[in-house]
This record gives structure tokens, C-alpha cells and sequence, in this order.
């Protein structure tokens, strides 16, 4: 297969399976860690109006998996790419960056919470993807 194409084509399993991943946990979060009585977590209306009474528990699920998502999109992309591994797994990375700015503004969480999952959660993860997939460039 054409490198480019693989390359490519790695990205966009890497972004889907992660993508898939990240969905996953936040589905099952509610029947792990329950959210407070009469809280509504399905919109971002009930997000805010829920804010106050959220513990860090309730946080643990969101950043497992935005940190989970970007860990085995990036993993995937880095194996199945012909090139450049460690650039892919780190466009993986950015892409769901992306996706965390853009939530941080959309999503009510307190500053701590977005800083540590701003921080934490997708280039340091798509790195460890990446190493782990056995990528050195």
C-alpha cells in the first residue's frame, strides 16, 4: 500500500478508535461514579446547573477517558502507519487537544479540572501511545 495512504489511513483509524474509546468510558461513567441526585449530565445546561454539586470523583471518568481515547487512538495510528509513527501518534494528540480547547469553552468544569486535562491528558498520552506502539520518530 502507498505510504501516504497508510499514513493517512492510520490517522483516521486513530481518531475513530479513540474517538470510540473516549465515548465508551463516558457511557459507563453514570453506572460507575453516579452523578449527584438530580443532576442532569446528558446537556450542557444541566452541566452547569450540576456544577456546585460535583466532586472530584465525578471528574475521574471524563479525564480517563479524553486520557484513554488519545492513548490507544495515538497507539493505533503509530502501529498501523508506514512512516513518520511518532508524528502520527502526536497528530492524534492534536486532534483530540483540539477537541479539549473546544470543550473547555462548551462544557462547564472547574479550572483545575480543564488545566489538568488540557495538561495531561492528550499530548503527554499521545507520546506514550506512540513509544508504546514502538515509534522512535
Amino acid at each position: 500500500m502507498n505510504p501516504i495512504l497508510r499514513n493517512i489511513l492510520a490517522i483516521v483509524a486513530g481518531v475513530l478508535i479513540g474517538g470510540a474509546v473516549n465515548m465508551g468510558l463516558i457511557m459507563i461513567s453514570g453506572s460507575i461514579i453516579p452523578p449527584p441526585p438530580g443532576a442532569d449530565m446528558t446537556t450542557a445546561e444541566g452541566l452547569k446547573a450540576a456544577l456546585p454539586l460535583l466532586e472530584p470523583k465525578h471528574f475521574i471518568f471524563p479525564f480517563l477517558a479524553h486520557a484513554l481515547g488519545t492513548l490507544v487512538g495515538a497507539f493505533l495510528a503509530a502501529r498501523i502507519g508506514a512512516t513518520s509513527q511518532m508524528r502520527l501518534a502526536m497528530i492524534i494528540g492534536l486532534v483530540n487537544l483540539a477537541g479539549g480547547i473546544s470543550a473547555a469553552f462548551m462544557i462547564p468544569a472547574p479550572g483545575w479540572f480543564i488545566a489538568l486535562d488540557l495538561l495531561v491528558a492528550y499530548m503527554p498520552m499521545a507520546y506514550l501511545g506512540g513509544k508504546l506502539a514502538g515509534a522512535n520518530k
